[in-house]
């Protein structure tokens, strides 16, 4: 099979987040299974850095826009592992600082900008070798099955390709002005309330959910959650109604990079036989931290992450001051919104001893952490899938999550102390504390505590089953084109 990827981001190239890493590692793995893969991706100035002077597989693409054409390149960037890589050379789109948005705001010509990277795919893969399934990921190229039972409607060579979306995240569904659909010279039928409508804009994510032929979202629990008004986003209902055709598959982890026995980021390797070298990384991380003081006997909770309030960080400042009372330690990485790194460092300085906070990401750092610390608090209001938890039972360091997406997926706690981690259920501050309080309290018993530790040290969630899970979804939305 020819599965062609028309992605925002990918690693190691261009990244926000989790998606980077799906498409990247996904694409590794089906092309490990044996099939032909693709993918797309915008020739951002951060690729252009990395990836300078690439050979053209297609010298000149000509995008209609309603008075004017624009020109791109397509640039071949090769294969590697096995994942044919091409790129969407548009300088007056990508040539910018940043993929989405600066510190001032989200470019206003967002959905100029992916538009004609989705129609610059379609018009390459005629090109350069049509697939058997095109896969997308989130709003910004949700506008390809828009585009491909719209404008392509007709075309002979692409009308029965059938199109795969994947929602990494409900919350971002790209708004823009009903403007939009003229200047995309989409339909004008397009814009009504069963097809790309909602409260008087134009919504992308939504688009692509209806005209889609097959729906994936990261894991199991979110694919119900998105479908209720607390997770939907508005999007609840379209999402019921294609209830049908939307497919929670728990996404994968890369266990070549994130492995404790083989780790070239961490003070000292271990196992789950051998777990020596975790006290070693332990002391390595207190001592990047500044955390010297800490006793052995006293917990150390670690967190990696954007700060955002959708990851928790109202909960841990709400409860900060009580946390930091008890006997804990707490080493944070991250960045995101000023907010909340002034608060974080603020409440850092009031506990010196206690806690430190690093405001700039360091994925090195992210790997000592996830090593070092005796627990990783993962408290998100939502979370599609997660791979930070992932990361930390693989290390041994015993998650602490709300029981919501792929965190709920992925931990579970037994009453007896038995499972793999902690978890807590309520939407409220509290609840989190009594989650931390239950892990502090079962900490000093170290036989129990290990047991834990080698209980999620023995799971192994590879991208292998899901490749699969998304293989037989690929398939099911050809034989239902064809």
């Amino acid at each position: 099979m020819h599965i062609a990827f028309a992605a925002p981001e990918c690693m190691p190239w261009a990244s926000t987040g989790g998606l980077a890493e799906v498409v990247r590692s996904l694409s590794r793995e089906l092309a490990r299974q044996g099939h032909q893969v693709t993918v797309y991706l915008p020739y951002y100035r951060q690729v252009a850095k990395a990836l300078p002077g690439l050979p053209s597989a297609i010298a000149s693409i000509t995008i209609p826009f309603p008075s004017f054409n624009r020109f791109a390149r397509v640039l071949d960037g090769g294969s590697s592992d096995g994942v044919r890589h091409l790129f969407v050379d548009c300088p007056e789109f990508f040539d910018r600082e940043a993929i989405y948005a600066t510190t001032s705001g989200n470019y206003p010509d967002n959905a100029e900008r992916f538009g004609l990277f989705c129609r610059a795919v379609l018009e390459s893969a005629k090109l350069l070798g049509i697939p058997d399934v095109f896969h997308v990921h989130d709003w910004p190229t949700a506008l390809l099955p828009v585009m491909l039972r719209t404008l392509y409607y007709f075309d002979p060579l692409l009308r029965n390709i059938p199109t795969v979306l994947t929602i990494h995240n409900a919350g971002y569904h790209g708004w823009f002005p009903p403007s939009t659909v003229p200047t995309l010279l989409l339909p004008a039928d397009v814009y009504t309330t069963e097809r790309l409508e909602y409260r008087g804009e134009v919504n992308l994510l939504k688009g692509g959910i209806v005209y889609a032929d097959e729906l994936t979202t990261v894991s199991p629990t979110y694919a119900r959650e998105i479908q209720t008004p607390e997770f939907g986003n508005g999007l609840e209902g379209v999402l019921r109604n294609r209830a049908a055709d939307l497919n929670g598959i728990l996404n994968g982890v890369d266990y070549a990079e994130w492995n404790p026995e083989t780790d070239p980021n961490i003070a000292a390797h271990y196992s789950e036989s051998d777990l020596a070298g975790k006290r070693e990384c332990r002391r390595d991380l207190l001592h990047a931290f500044d955390l010297g003081g800490v006793s052995d006997g006293t917990p150390l909770l670690g967190m990696v992450s954007r700060f955002t309030t959708q990851k928790g960080f109202d909960f841990l400042l709400a409860i900060a001051d009580e946390l930091l009372a008890r006997d804990v330690a707490l080493a944070i990485l991250g960045d995101g919104e000023e907010y909340y790194a002034r608060m974080l460092s603020e409440l850092a300085d009031r506990y010196p001893s206690k806690m430190r906070v690093q405001t700039i990401f360091d994925p090195v750092m992210a790997h000592k952490i996830e090593a070092g610390a005796d627990m990783f608090m993962m408290p998100s209001r939502y979370e599609p899938c997660g791979l930070n938890q992932i990361y930390g039972l693989r290390y041994g360091t015993v998650p602490i999550v709300r029981a919501t997406g792929g965190l709920d997926d992925t931990v579970d706690e037994q009453p007896d102390g038995g499972g793999n981690g902690f978890k807590f259920s309520g939407y409220e501050a509290q609840e989190l504390m009594k989650a931390i309080v239950r892990a502090t309290e079962i900490f000093p018993d170290k036989g129990r505590w290990q047991d834990l530790m080698r209980r999620g040290m023995r799971q192994r969630l590879t991208w292998d089953e899901p490749a699969r899970a998304y293989v037989a979804v690929f398939e099911r939305a050809i034989q239902n084109r064809s």
